[in-house]
């Protein structure tokens, strides 16, 4: 028994060795309840949770809201201020109340975070208001969904000040009218290089115009009904490689006057299928307009809807670059038409065809 204390006090802990930055950087990967555990191993661990820039918040962690409350005073008073955050990550799978969600992202803002993920219920009906110039975001994903009415959403502004933003994530945004009469919100956006719209609408149903000089990746998906659902995009990115698609093409998608020749890589994926002859001209439309696109990836349900077009064959344009393309057989509709393969790859030279389960 002696023998056995002796060899553990002769172990040495070389964790605790370790320099603050690489501590810190393991602390990095925990949520911040973890991190805080972290402070029970030795003399040397007490104060530097307080330290790491980005900090998890996890409010399933914890029993109760209002326990979740007391920690989340608890971190932010006893973090270190000089610290600035990189990156705050906020989920909470309870309703999450107003006064709550302010304090955190008002902390966020004051302390200069540059990456800010928020995924919460809460009834907030406008876009936060300390959000609007937060001048060090460099990625933004925010999703406010609604704790008791389905299809809820909060009103994005006409603009944002957020110089140095390059990524940007909405989930449950609906747009409106500017001053200058257009439904523009990223215009300002002057970095913008990646566009996520998850369940988003447009208000009165016009035309949500996407104007992004640097913009590479676009990525929408829709499945709602509502009127707010059916309107066009023009787009006007011509720096535009990867466009993406998933959800029920019910929209009146349009695309605006601009070249598109720089979109290269297109992923459609339908749902659900819809035997209508609206939803099938919007995927002949965009194929028309995509036509310069060397990576098609599209499911098997968008084949379906496709192949209602009459005259498929006459009215599909020659994707004369197209170098692969994927085939992703979904559950609902495993069946590919007999043809629609050889038709899309009827004048592209020598593609590469993937079928996938």
């Amino acid at each position: 028994m002696v023998k056995r204390r002796k060899n553990r006090m002769k172990i040495k802990d070389r964790i605790s060795d370790l320099p603050d930055s690489i501590i810190l950087h393991i602390l990095s990967f925990l949520n911040i309840k973890q991190a805080l555990q972290t402070c029970i191993l030795s003399t040397r661990w007490m104060n530097l949770w307080k330290q790491p820039p980005t900090p998890v918040l996890i409010s399933s962690q914890l029993t109760t809201a209002d326990i979740f409350i007391e920690f989340v005073s608890l971190i932010f008073s006893n973090r270190n201020i000089s610290t600035d955050l990189y990156t705050l990550r906020f989920r909470s799978s309870n309703v999450t109340e107003q006064s709550l969600l302010e304090t955190i992202l008002n902390y966020a803002v004051s302390h200069k975070v540059q990456q800010l993920d928020v995924h919460v219920k809460c009834d907030i009906q406008q876009f936060p208001t300390c959000l609007l110039s937060c001048r060090s975001l460099t990625s933004l994903d925010l999703c406010f969904s609604h704790p008791t009415v389905y299809g809820r959403t909060t009103l994005f502004p006409s603009s944002l000040n957020m110089p140095v933003l390059t990524s940007l994530s909405l989930w449950h945004f609906a747009f409106s009218v500017g001053n200058d009469g257009r439904v523009d919100p990223f215009s300002a956006l002057t970095n913008l290089k990646s566009l996520t719209m998850v369940y988003c609408k447009v208000a009165g149903a016009q035309n949500l115009r996407i104007s992004s000089t640097k913009l590479v990746n676009f990525y929408i998906y829709m499945r709602h009904y509502a009127r707010e659902t059916y309107f066009g995009i023009e787009l006007h990115a011509p720096s535009l490689c990867t466009f993406n698609f998933s959800g029920i093409p019910v929209q009146k998608l349009c695309w605006g006057k601009s070249n598109l020749s720089s979109i290269k890589q297109v992923s459609i994926d339908i749902i659900e299928f819809w035997k209508s002859k609206e939803t099938s001209s919007v995927l002949l439309n965009w194929l028309i307009e995509l036509a310069n696109v060397e990576s098609l990836t599209i499911s098997s349900t968008a084949l379906k809807v496709i192949s209602l077009v009459p005259n498929l064959l006459v009215e599909l344009p020659s994707l004369y670059n197209l170098k692969s393309l994927k085939v992703e057989k979904r559950q609902i509709s495993r069946m590919i038409p007999d043809g629609i393969v050889d038709i899309l790859i009827q004048n592209s030279p020598s593609p590469k065809v993937y079928i996938i389960d």
